[in-house]
């Protein structure tokens, strides 16, 4: 049975959104500097000038001063910056600073927003709104207080599979395909990224860590490119909790 923790959640939750809006469909849109599509905030990736005139991945959208944005995937990126075309539109884009463009900056874009997402994860452990291992995510899950659940790139299909059932049953969404995300991540760097052993499943039971975990695996998946595709829902939640993603100010 769903417990009053999801029960109270709703579109009114501050930053919330109707019911049937896409969390796509609330966030601000940008217009990528390279392809001219504008896409929303959450899955284009902003890139900054340093200090010292390099133009560096900002995985957060935060850096201060003037930024461009990219919607493309990391071989788009390595092509742009290989052929030339990213030079020239981010030369209009800075209004002429001098800006150097690293030969690695697919790389660097990827390893960035890797570690957004890796340190996102360990701070929402840190707060205590993470629940690891298969026994305890299942007991979470079928007592309704899970609210997104995922799973390492390498953890096969009978775990996942167990667990979504055990969050259908919770939710009382039994047939309703609801399932956990496969994150763009091993066990091994989800082990790192949490300092704890073999971490292959994880669920968070706190609806707004769920939103601030969605972003930055929002971001890294786009960017990985046909690789998106094997997350499925990546904002996936409990169905009360569905309806409140809000990526403001991200």
């Amino acid at each position: 049975m769903r417990n009053p923790h999801n029960e109270a959640l709703s579109s009114d939750i501050s930053g919330g959104k109707p019911a049937g809006t896409s969390a796509k469909e609330a966030q601000p849109e940008r217009k990528c500097v390279l392809t001219g599509r504008h896409d929303a905030r959450g899955e284009l990736v902003r890139l900054a000038l340093s200090p010292t005139g390099d133009v560096l991945p900002d995985a957060l959208a935060r850096a201060p001063g003037r930024g461009a944005w990219i919607g493309v995937s990391e071989d788009e990126l390595a092509a742009a910056v290989a052929g030339g075309k990213l030079r020239g539109v981010l030369a209009r884009a800075f209004k002429g600073a001098p800006l150097t463009i690293p030969a690695d900056l697919a790389e660097k874009t990827r390893a960035a927003l890797t570690r957004a997402l890796s340190d996102r994860l360990g701070i929402e452990l840190r707060a205590g709104n993470m629940v690891l291992g298969t026994e305890k995510i299942a007991q979470a899950a079928r007592a309704g207080a899970v609210t997104w659940l995922a799973h390492a790139s390498d953890a096969g299909t009978d775990g996942p599979n167990k667990l979504a059932q055990a969050w259908r049953v919770g939710e009382e969404a039994e047939g309703s395909g609801l399932k956990g995300v496969i994150l763009p991540l091993d066990r091994a760097a989800l082990s790192v990224a949490l300092g704890r052993d073999n971490v292959v499943h994880l669920a968070l039971i706190d609806a707004a860590a769920a939103e601030r975990v969605a972003v930055p695996l929002q971001r890294l998946l786009h960017f990985l490119g046909s690789e998106h595709d094997r997350a499925g829902d990546l904002t996936a939640a409990a169905p009360a909790a569905r309806d409140t993603v809000d990526t403001k100010g991200v």
